[in-house]
This record gives C-alpha cells, structure tokens and sequence, in this order.
C-alpha cells in the first residue's frame, strides 16, 4: 500500500514547533506571539459544541498550549489551568479545519491565469483566502514554481500568513501533453515532461532531492486532443518515487487510465472518473491496493454554475471571495448566455454526473477518499468558496454533513499521511473553524464562519469581514 512517509511527518512535526500558540497582550484577539516566538501558557475555548472530525462531542472545552490541543476537558470543568486565557463560545459550533488535498496556488490574476503569477505575494494571497473560508491545509497538487520551496518554509513558520501549504513542486507532465502548457498559461513551464522511463526516473529523483511532499503525475489526452503520458513512463515514476518514500498522486479524467494507474502502483486517484461508470473491477482493484480517491466534483460544475446561478453573486460568502474583475465578468448577461450555449457545457455536466455516481459508488465500498476541489488553479476555480460547494455536492453522492465533513478533515489528512491534523483530539494541531450554526444539521451551516484558529492561533475573523485582493 503506502510507502512510509518519514520526511512529510517530520516537516509536519517542525512545522507544529514553528508555530507555538499562546495568548497575546489583547484577551479579545487571543492570538499567539509573533511569529517564531515560542509562546506559553494555555487558552481555554470554553462551552463551544465541538465535532472532532468523528463524533459530537456536545459542549466542551478545548485546552490548547503550544500550538496544539493539549486535553478536551467536560463543560464547566473545575480543574482548568487558573492563569489561562479563557475564550467563551457558548452557542457557536467548531469543527476541524478543512483539509484540502488538492488545489493550486499562485496561477491566477483577475480573469488571468498563468505561471508569471506565481509569486510570493500571489501564493499568499491564495492562502490566506483558503484559510478565512476555513481551509487550514492546502496542498498545491502541481504547478508550482521555483519559490514553493521557500514559501512553503515561510508559512509554516507564520499561521497568520495563511493556510500552510505543502506540494507536489512542479509536478512530471506528458511531452506536448497535460497539463497543457498553453491553455494553462505555462510560458516558462516549470513541468518536467520525460520522454522516457529513465527521464522520467530522473525527474522524481530531481524533485525529491528539491524536497517536494509528493510527486503529481498527470495522465490524460485531454478528450484525444494530446498525448498521453505513456504507461512505461508513469510505471518508472510511481516505482521511483515510492522508493523515495514519496505518495504518487495522478490527475486523470477517464477511467481506462485510472485502471492501469492502479495496478501500477499510484497512490491517489486525484481526480474522479468522469467518463464512464467504475466496474467492479476496478473498485476490487482500488480494494486491495488500498488506493485513495479525490473526486474533485466542483471542478467540472464551475465550468457553469456561476452563469446558470447570477443570484449567487448577490451573497457575501461568495461576492467577497471574488476579484471584481472576476465578478465583473460574471454579472456580464452577455458572458452568462456565450457560457450557457457554449457546446462544451453539457460535456461538463455529464462528467459532473458521472463523478457524482462513481463517487458514491466508490464510497459505499468503504475505500479511502480525500477531499480537494482544484481550487486556484484557474480563476473560475475559487479558493474557500469551492471547498464548501463541495461539501454541498458531496450530499447528491449519498453523503450526511457529518461523513462531508469527516471526510473533508480526518479522512483528506490521512489520504496525505498527516497524522498530527484532521481531528480535534489531545495531541492534533489545534487548526479549528468557529460556525454560527451547526453543520451537522446543515451543511451550508460551514459557511457562517466565525473565526480561523491555525496552530492554537486566530489567524482570522468572520469571513463576511474578509475581501478578496
């Protein structure tokens, strides 16, 4: 199954010492000290209902110190630390924070999208849009330029800057293939695209000794309009890299790609087949290699949803995560009709479809499934607004609130092999979402975010505060 992921725990783990909670010199913001200043002392997160990632703990209080949750004590509990910072929430509901598994960063400006904006200032605006709609953990699945390395390094040691990030680096694409480097902007495109199984072998070990957290393959003739990646080369790259200890994570569209992948050895399924129902074969197969899946559901649907939805654009959650050049477009009646009539928008509602049933197929048969939305990776793609219209598609797949979101953190951290995050438990990061109203009774409850906590921190207010750059 999976290789033993000794570096990604241990940046994990340093990225939690980075980042030490505490309380400050102002009790109402109850945040911790400067950056890289280990803090002390305990805060208290008294009477909140919290739901863990698992179960309805009912009213509790949440002990945190030094960055994580140091015990989950009764309501009211007598035997509190005296000298802690104390934080009422009575009547508000927490969660974990979300976890996504896939998502870029730094791709986009405005209508635009394209490496020349990847940037620090760009991919720290992603995430800290990520982390006011309550997503705390970001992985950029691909795409990434040169200065992840360093910005990744940056934020782990800062909460406030955003939601920490970790990768996959520039990823290992198809020679005049996916991702395509035109359509995606890619002037300099940092992808490497071997020719061959010894390059492609090459290429994983290039990029783990750059210190990449996996390795993204993408394996997809975008509908026979390129190349795909040939099997031999994806083989090398999925044996080379799990010699590495690194997970292989490959984007694909169709399901004849997705078998193959599977007895190949991949890791993650990172997006849903969405051109054919999933036999029993292939979930047998999924089975027994113990392979994960992210259905990325929101992907296709964005492709229209925002021109058959105008009234969407009239509600803050997803107005303030906008540009306005981005909002602009959308308001446009004449943009709204050309998306409506393009002939490509029923393909994209089909594939919507069939994700949809191939996603609960997959679920009911118990296999291990993440959460991402590729959120970031063009600008129709919305950080924060798209991870909580996922968790609403997830329902018309067969999901309660309470399996979304169970599995939008416990099971998206585990898919990754992030053991110390996912779950509000002794021990876990303390990265928590303060909501208005429970989710568990309605899933559209996550949107009445209140406040962002990140490694024992409050990195971030209510999210009807909070504007897109």
């Amino acid at each position: 199954m999976f290789p033993s992921f000794s570096r990604l725990a241990a940046a994990a783990t340093l990225a939690g010492l980075a980042a030490c909670s505490g309380p400050s010199d102002d009790p109402a913001s109850a945040t911790a000290a400067p950056s890289g200043e280990p803090a002390s002392g305990h805060v208290l997160i008294e009477n909140a209902r919290v739901f863990d990632g698992e179960r309805d703990l009912g009213e509790v209080t949440l002990v945190l110190r030094d960055g994580v949750i140091e015990r989950i004590a009764e309501a009211g509990a007598s035997d509190l630390p005296e000298d802690a910072e104390r934080i009422d929430h009575r009547g508000r509901f927490i969660i974990p924070g979300l976890v996504n598994d896939h998502a870029h960063v730094g791709n986009t400006a405005g209508t635009e999208h394209g490496d020349r904006f990847y940037t620090r200032d760009h991919v720290v605006r992603d995430l800290r849009q990520f982390q006011a709609y309550g997503v705390t953990t970001v992985v950029a699945l691909g795409m990434n330029g040169e200065g992840f390395f360093d910005i990744r390094d940056e934020v782990a040691g800062d909460p406030a800057l955003g939601a920490q990030l970790f990768g996959a680096g520039a990823g290992i694409g198809a020679v005049d293939g996916a991702p395509p480097a035109a359509a995606m902007g890619l002037a300099s495109d940092p992808v490497a695209r071997p020719a061959d199984a010894d390059a492609a072998r090459a290429a994983v070990r290039a990029q783990a000794d750059a210190g990449v957290d996996f390795i993204k393959l993408w394996v997809d003739d975008l509908g026979g309009k390129a190349p795909q990646m040939r099997p031999e080369i994806y083989r090398a790259a999925i044996d080379e890299a799990h010699r590495h200890d690194l997970l292989v994570a490959a984007h694909i569209h169709d399901l004849a790609p997705a078998a193959d992948l599977v007895d190949s050895g991949v890791d993650i399924i990172a997006h849903g087949v969405r051109d054919a129902p999933v036999g029993d074969d292939l979930v047998a197969a999924m089975q027994a290699a113990g392979t994960g899946y992210i259905a990325t559901l929101q992907i296709d649907e964005a492709n229209y949803i925002y021109a058959e939805q105008p009234d969407w654009l009239d509600t803050p959650f997803l107005r303030n995560a906008l540009p306005d050049a981005v909002h602009a477009q959308w308001a446009d009646a004449a943009w709204r009709e050309a998306k409506l009539a393009d002939p490509a928008t029923r393909g994209f509602r089909d594939a919507l479809a069939t994700n949809l049933r191939n996603l609960g197929t997959l679920r009911e048969a118990g296999l291990p499934i993440g959460f991402g939305t590729d959120a970031g990776a063009l600008p129709h793609r919305v950080p924060g607004f798209a991870e909580h219209r996922e968790l609403q598609l997830m329902q018309q797949a067969g999901y309660t609130p309470k399996q979304a979101l169970t599995t939008a953190t416990r099971d998206a951290a585990r898919l990754l092999g992030f053991d110390d995050r996912g779950l509000l438990q002794p021990g876990k990061r303390a990265d928590f979402v303060v909501l208005s109203a429970d989710p568990l009774a309605d899933i559209l409850n996550t949107r009445g975010i209140e406040e962002v906590w990140q490694a024992g921190q409050r990195v971030s207010g209510p999210v009807a505060d909070y504007r897109a750059e």
